[in-house]
């Protein structure tokens, strides 16, 4: 599920680039007011494509979830604070 969220964040990107390219190099010059609004919807772009590709699917591991490795878990929680070290 990454990759497809790594590439619809690319594509969202590659979508605001090319409205700015386009709304001020070609659209202009005919229409000053639509050229402003490409850049207006272009610049919401953004913050969607980073809540896309930051959004947690169903099946991603979370920070704090146990990854199955026994030593690692045990590492992280005393990292954590969740134990005490051995002493």
């Amino acid at each position: 599920m990454y990759a497809r969220r790594r590439h619809i964040y690319f594509a969202m990107m590659g979508t605001c680039i090319g409205l700015f390219v386009l709304a001020w190099g070609v659209v202009r010059i005919w229409s000053v007011p639509a050229a402003v609004g490409m850049c207006v919807v272009a610049m919401l772009i953004p913050p969607v494509a980073a809540m896309v590709a930051n959004r947690r699917g169903p099946e991603d591991r979370w920070w704090d979830d146990p990854s199955g490795d026994p030593q690692s878990d045990e590492w992280w929680d005393e990292l954590d604070g969740k134990k005490r070290p051995p002493r």
